[in-house]
């Protein structure tokens, strides 16, 4: 970091304006965070036609309903490490999928705390549970060493009579696709499987039987969630604890499909983001861009507990709230693959910037091969079935920039950065995305060591003792090696 951004960042770290196990205040809201994985907005009430989620449609309708909100990271920890600290991942060091797993750990920056810790120190219940039977816990997936004492427990039902609970509960959300098992039973309990013939795919993906059937799985997963939040608001109902309680559904990041999570695209990035409960204005849709982090700040806020200065949530609910101008997004390691892309987004254009343009968009991960997707997808690349924007994904290369016009390319499909007619708008967001990574110091601009990258990958390949880890961790030495 440079000296003037250390002195800078070390004079916004507050000193904490709470007292250890201070008591309860009666009449303050519970908060509830929802939180779904792997799921974009396919969601009756943000429109999709091709689904029904009756569940998720009544918390929109009797709250507010976020139609632009962005995740700052397509993958699962570096995602929640954003969300539970309110910081943006490259800020806290926490920007690498599944880093500080081996023998070189990760500290938070000094003065930066977990939110369930904040609600511990205004005297309220903390809980962290999983809705799936198979969740004993619930999910942290922090790329931080942290003290698991900032839950009291993984339910809210543990706390004392009258004490207000920040809870959060884990749900299997777009998870359940990949599980045979669980897409079985959801479907069972459902009492259908969504038809997979006829329903519309981005123009990205080709309309194989193996995608489409893939595609009716993700719809599936979405409407099993959408049951399972029907019966948390349902258990709320009887314990006679809904109207005190504000309810946030949101996800981790977008689906987990081929041109999904682990990029920046949109449907990498944008998220649902729903709320209800007390201090939430009923029946209104918010336009306006908000990223995930933010709702580390309005939990805070509902709560009346003070938003550290350091923290980069912001308040969306706060009546002087001026609405961001844009969202950022970043992706790195993810597993033992290395990647590096920054992304800023508008609303009505996206910039992407891929500091590592000398390789392929589909470089070689053990986690994201596997997924019935990809695989369908290379099988219709093989045979020839693919046409040109289908073929995006499997260039050897990529440009350095991107740049979408949202408004008449919403699937983010034509590259402009190379067209003299928006010339302009590349240099404005190519200038906005090197301010943000210098104001937030974005951690990302030192690559990662080579002696952290073999202290996580040798948990790895022991872990998985899979040949294949082995086998991509020597190409991603060999590419650093030769500059790509």
């Amino acid at each position: 970091m440079k000296p003037l951004l250390s002195l800078v960042f070390a004079l916004l770290l507050p000193v904490s304006v709470f007292a250890a196990g201070a008591p309860p205040q009666a009449g303050r809201p519970n908060i509830l965070w929802l939180i779904a994985e792997d799921m974009s907005p396919h969601f009756g009430c943000y429109g999709d036609p091709t689904v029904r989620t009756p569940e998720v449609d009544r918390l929109a309708a009797e709250g507010t309903l976020f139609e632009r909100a962005f995740t700052t990271g397509p993958i699962c920890s570096p995602s929640r490490s954003a969300l539970i600290t309110g910081m943006f991942q490259t800020s806290i060091g926490a920007h690498h999928h599944r880093s500080g797993i081996g023998k070189e750990k990760i500290q938070l920056p000094p003065g930066v705390e977990l939110v369930p810790r904040l609600f511990q120190r205004a005297g309220y219940y903390t809980s962290n549970g999983g809705y799936h039977p198979a969740q004993k816990k619930g999910k942290t997936d922090y790329n931080f060493e942290y003290d698991p004492l900032v839950y009291d427990g993984p339910d809210w039902a543990g706390r004392k009579p009258g004490q207000p609970f920040f809870a959060e509960i884990q749900l299997l959300g777009g998870k359940t696709r990949d599980l045979p098992a669980e897409l079985a039973k959801a479907r069972q309990q459902l009492g259908s499987a969504t038809p997979a013939e006829k329903l519309p795919l981005p123009p990205y993906y080709p309309r194989t039987p193996a995608i489409l059937e893939d595609w009716a799985a993700t719809l599936d997963a979405v409407r099993i969630t959408d049951r399972h939040v029907g019966e948390i608001v349902a258990r709320l109902e009887k314990e006679g604890i809904l109207a005190q309680t504000v309810i946030f559904f949101v996800s981790d990041h977008g689906v987990s499909h081929a041109r999904g999570k682990q990029f920046l695209y949109d449907e990498g990035t944008h998220i649902p983001f729903v709320a209800r409960g007390p201090g939430i204005p009923a029946g209104k849709r918010r336009a306006d861009l908000i990223q995930q982090i933010d709702l580390a700040a309005m939990s805070l806020a509902l709560a009346g507990i003070p938003i550290p200065g350091n923290m980069q949530a912001r308040n969306a609910l706060a009546s002087d709230y001026r609405p961001r101008e844009a969202v950022f997004a970043a992706r790195d390691r993810a597993d033992e693959t290395v990647d590096h892309i920054r992304s800023v987004r508008t609303e009505r254009f996206k910039y992407v910037r891929n500091f590592l343009p000398l390789r392929p968009y589909l470089q070689p991960n053990a986690y994201k091969d596997h997924k019935p997707c990809l695989i369908a997808l290379r099988a219709a690349e093989a045979a020839g079935g693919l046409d040109a924007v289908q073929r995006l994904l499997f260039a050897p290369t990529r440009p350095a920039e991107e740049l979408y016009d949202l408004a008449s390319d919403p699937w983010e499909v034509r590259n402009l950065a190379a067209d003299p007619a928006h010339a302009a708008e590349l240099r404005q967001l190519r200038s906005r995305l090197e301010n943000w990574m210098e104001l937030t110091n974005d951690q990302g601009r030192t690559p990662e060591s080579e002696s952290r990258y073999d202290s996580d990958m040798a948990v790895y390949v022991g872990r998985k003792g899979n040949p294949e880890i082995a086998k991509n961790i020597a190409l991603m030495k060999q590419w650093a090696r030769e500059g790509k």
